[in-house]
């Protein structure tokens, strides 16, 4: 646990403090913003495109052999990202650091899901929930610190004691077994899925940046992503061997509604993320730091949540820790979509503890239900499986969400009304129905608990 989370919260504490040093690269690199667009972008897609290699590169090569091999890629990018002598090096550096990052989650889940068994699973993916809470939290307020007082190049350089200290530690405990069956690369499978991944979450990107779906910019490649999907899915039924990933895992009843609420609590807690800084800083007048600092109660939530729901995993079914987490998260939706410009920072903060509460609760149980009934060979490409999922859903939501809002801004820039805590508030009504489009996908989950499951 000690070393996945290690390598975990590096990866989201990197995302959200690049974030902050927009403003100070802009100047830096005498650049536009479009082109330093690239460094995030560039980094998700590369993420993005590895990701479905994980499954069949831990049966062949072993846990502690690929996790050392993606820190290590990961910290030569970041060694790269910090001596950057520009937009273009840093754009190409942070594609490196992208390719050791994009396994580093699902190859987590894998392992502890593994080492873990069925009996205490549930507290594994807990552990798993944690980067993802913390990241947003301290990302901004760590990122904010370094750029102001260090220096941009920080905010890479930090990542370098991380990485030793988690190829240490896995290299201490990690296993080094392999899977006994090794099956050979899906090439034809590969080349369809990742490049359909890569292309469906570069346009949501586009459809985010250019306000809608329609836009040429962001049309062209969804629609091609959804062309290269639906190869790979007609290739993937038609294989006689064992595709990249394997899609006869949604036949479990399990897996395929897990999987479906983790893509929409993703859509909740992603799209919440890309707004909720924006809110504080455009509506409210708050800097980045104390943007981040106003985040900190959606972060408790989660924190707490997750810690909690791991451990009742194993009294109450996944069921209905989903249902209480989705109940908790639709009610601090609400909350927010009635923000206006002199909303209390308490109210927000009440808010924020709710809905990072219920998201939190949302993600462990059913990371939980979606693995349990997988037997042990096909957990690695299940976690990856559940991460693309995840990542998509990531990307769908912030995209939702920024075309909502940038079109809420418009009305309100067309009616000469200022007050733009108002588009916020409309536009966090897609948070709240993404959540409840949850509901009926958590009712099809497993109703009962694994040890009530195995003493029948």
């Amino acid at each position: 646990m000690a070393a996945v989370v290690l390598g975990a919260i590096m990866m989201q504490l990197d995302a959200t403090m690049t974030n902050i040093a927009y403003n100070t690269l802009l100047s830096e690199f005498h650049t536009s913003l479009l082109t330093l667009q690239w460094i995030g972008t560039g980094y998700l897609l590369s993420m993005t495109v590895v990701m479905a290699l994980s499954g069949w590169a831990l049966d062949r090569y072993g846990g502690r052999a690929m996790w050392t091999f993606c820190i290590t890629m990961f910290l030569a990018g970041s060694v790269l990202c910090g001596i950057a002598w520009s937009a273009e090096s840093l754009i190409v550096f942070r594609v490196i650091q992208g390719l050791g990052a994009g396994m580093v989650l699902p190859l987590g889940m894998a392992l502890l899901a593994t080492a873990a068994g069925p009996d205490r699973l549930g507290r594994a993916m807990g552990v798993m929930g944690v980067p993802a809470a913390l990241g947003p939290v301290l990302g901004p307020v760590a990122g904010g610190f370094l750029v102001s007082d260090l220096g941009w190049r920080w905010i890479f350089f930090i990542n370098v004691p991380i990485c030793v200290a988690a190829i240490v530690v896995a290299w201490r405990v990690m296993p080094t077994d392999r899977s006994a069956h090794r099956a050979p690369l899906d090439v034809l499978g590969l080349l369809l899925l990742s490049p359909a991944c890569a292309v469906l979450v570069y346009g949501l990107t586009e459809a985010g940046r250019y306000g809608g779906f329609t836009d040429p910019r962001a049309a062209l490649p969804l629609a091609a992503g959804v062309v290269l999907l639906g190869g790979f899915v007609v290739h993937a039924l038609r294989l006689r061997g064992e595709p990249i990933l394997d899609l006869r895992l949604l036949r479990m009843r399990s897996f395929l509604s897990s999987s479906l609420v983790l893509f929409l609590a993703g859509v909740a807690l992603f799209g919440a993320g890309a707004l909720l800084p924006l809110y504080f800083q455009q509506a409210r007048g708050y800097g980045a730091m104390g943007a981040g600092l106003l985040l900190i109660p959606q972060g408790i939530g989660m924190g707490v949540s997750l810690f909690l729901s791991g451990r009742l995993s194993e009294r109450f079914s996944p069921r209905t820790l989903v249902l209480v987490g989705l109940t908790l998260t639709i009610a601090g939706g609400l909350v927010l979509t009635q923000l206006d410009a002199h909303t209390g920072e308490f109210l927000v903060g009440a808010a924020l503890l709710l809905s990072g509460g219920g998201i939190g609760a949302v993600m462990a149980p059913a990371m939980t239900a979606a693995l349990r009934d997988i037997k042990g060979g096909d957990i690695p490409r299940a976690s990856a499986a559940n991460r693309i999922l995840m990542q998509l859903g990531a990307s769908f939501g912030s995209a939702v969400l920024l075309i909502a809002l940038q079109d809420n801004l418009n009305q309100l820039a067309a009616a000469a009304n200022p007050d733009a805590a108002g588009a916020y508030a409309h536009a966090f009504w897609w948070l709240v129905a993404f959540a409840a489009a949850a509901v009926p996908f958590a009712f099809a989950m497993p109703g009962r608990t694994r040890a009530r499951q195995l003493l029948h």
